[in-house]
């Protein structure tokens, strides 16, 4: 009996599991048998790799073959086994020394021809080996630099099967010619339509052009000043407003105004990026803020992960760290819109199918856009056909415990034409605004930093009304609204959470009640007096 085996990873969502290769070769009818619960394109590995083992110059034994991979219960997928597979294959007919095989990780698919091909979740993958333990890791030649991201750990880039089995065996290693790359993602890695997801999965901001400034936006004072404590504290906001007044303008600036990602959370969003394969070539870290806009045609799988097998990553998930927009969202399917009521409390979303349950993370800044009405000429004096009951069909679309959850609500009024003619160098541009949602960050992660919490907008109720107070008799107000059935408990903590934020722009120690009014206006939408005079400016 010849018996060999190696090291790959089965990606849950954006968690690896280590999962040993053990190839066995015994006399017998020559057969190949693949056992571990492998999927229908982990089975079909059997044909690739026998074929890219004899294309790579290589005898396949005639004997019977047997590949298990370990843990069994654990549901394994793709095609990242099959340079794990290919190696433990060769090691048991000792074409290989199986010695060399065993701490090594393999992550990669294998062509006919024997090329080493890239797939998703490298990133993930890596991570999840590193934690085990190991520190030798073996990865097609494309998403090399994308698994040198993982401190600690060794990385060989390979083109072939070919170069990889002259390094284990201390032969001349082969020049290979390099796959074409002609700055596409691969074919396989594409769309932005996850497979099995339905359509409208997402829709990313390219990293290449211009950045939005806010500058560009003319007017909508009330609305900048939204997004402004909106940035500093992380609060999810809703924009209402007739067609043209800038909505989707506004919404578009955002990511600029946000602190830039750490090095941790770079990380965290590669990661989802990877396994969703959305990694584009050249850049194996993402390190601008995610900005998504799916369609409102999108399914539930599309935005809150789904698919064939293992759920992928949605367009919560895509936006994590970053923000996700849905513009004309009464458009949305109600039972979508209210799927993200879980991530908009948690941070992450657990989707449950037939093969498994995943936890994805969805720590992301939610804007959500509409129309007064379904023909957006409600505010307008003339020109608006909707009857009373279409309003508030299409109102009633966004449903109140979604709402509840959604601290800034701000009116967007149509802009005039002296605001558009006379905008020229009036707007503060994004390095201006972003600068000061930076210090209110700041200081927020001061006061918070012996806690869990970061940003205001995820401080629970229960530590701001008893850890951190606001100053005596500031919330008089919000707490005459909530008698009057104008604000929720959960309304009400919100409210104190914009409070701070408010308070922090401002640089106020804690938070008066001019911070509690504005925060009061922006969740409300009603206008009130103390506000204009008690900004965070």
């Amino acid at each position: 009996m010849a018996f060999a085996r190696t090291c790959s990873v089965a990606l849950a969502g954006v968690e690896g599991v280590m999962v040993e290769v053990q190839a066995d070769l015994e006399p017998g009818v020559a057969a190949f048998t693949l056992v571990g619960l492998p999927d229908k394109s982990l089975v079909e590995s059997r044909d690739r790799v026998r074929a890219a083992v004899v294309n790579s110059g290589v005898s396949w034994p005639q004997k019977k073959l047997t590949v298990g991979l370990s843990p069994a219960s654990v549901p394994k997928g793709g095609s990242g086994f099959d340079l794990a597979v290919a190696c433990a294959v060769l090691g048991a007919a000792e074409r290989i020394d199986p010695r060399e095989l065993t701490d090594l990780v393999m992550i990669g698919e294998l062509g006919l021809d024997g090329r080493v091909r890239p797939v998703r979740g490298v990133l993930p993958a890596v991570l999840a080996a590193a934690d085990a333990g190991y520190r030798q890791v073996v990865v097609p030649e494309r998403t090399a630099a994308e698994a040198a991201l993982v401190p600690g750990v060794s990385v060989l880039g390979v083109r072939s099967l070919r170069q990889l089995i002259a390094v284990l065996t201390d032969e001349t290693v082969p020049e290979e010619e390099e796959i074409r790359d002609d700055g596409r993602p691969d074919p396989m890695l594409a769309g932005l339509i996850l497979p099995g997801a339905g359509t409208g999965a997402g829709l990313l901001r390219s990293e290449t052009g211009p950045e939005p400034d806010l500058a560009d936006v003319a007017g909508q004072a009330g609305p900048r000043l939204a997004l402004e404590v909106a940035a500093a504290g992380g609060h999810h906001i809703f924009l209402k407003g007739p067609p043209g007044a800038g909505k989707t303008m506004l919404a578009e600036r955002l990511p600029g105004i946000l602190p830039p990602l750490t090095r941790e959370e770079a990380l965290e969003v590669t990661a989802v990026h990877s396994v969703a394969g959305l990694l584009p070539p050249g850049r194996p870290l993402v390190e601008s803020v995610p900005y998504c806009a799916p369609h409102h045609s999108a399914t539930m799988p599309s935005l809150v992960g789904g698919g064939n097998g293992l759920p992928r990553p949605g367009a919560v998930s895509l936006a994590h760290r970053g923000v996700l927009f849905l513009d004309e969202a009464p458009e949305f399917s109600s039972r979508v819109l209210d799927a993200l009521r879980q991530p908009l409390e948690s941070g992450h979303v657990v989707v449950a199918r037939s093969a498994g349950v995943v936890q994805l993370p969805a720590r992301f800044l939610l804007v959500l856009a509409a129309n007064p009405c379904p023909c957006g000429r409600h505010t307008v004096r003339t020109g608006c056909e909707c009857s009373p009951s279409a309003v508030r069909r299409y109102r009633s679309r966004l449903s109140g415990p979604l709402m509840d959850r959604v601290d800034l609500r701000v009116e967007v009024e149509a802009v005039g034409r002296r605001e558009l003619i006379g905008m020229a160098g009036g707007g503060e541009s994004n390095e201006t605004v972003g600068a000061r949602v930076r210090a209110a960050r700041e200081r927020a992660a001061v006061r918070m930093r012996d806690t869990p919490w970061r940003l205001n907008g995820d401080v629970p109720g229960h530590a701001l009304r008893t850890r951190w107070r606001p100053a005596p008799d500031a919330m008089l107000e919000a707490e005459r609204d909530m008698e009057r059935g104008m604000l929720t408990a959960r309304g009400l903590d919100r409210v104190l959470r914009v409070a701070w934020t408010a308070a922090d722009l401002a640089g106020r120690d804690r938070p008066e009640a001019q911070d509690v009014v504005l925060a009061l206006q922006l969740r409300t939408g009603v206008e009130r007096a103390a506000a204009l005079t008690g900004g965070p400016r």
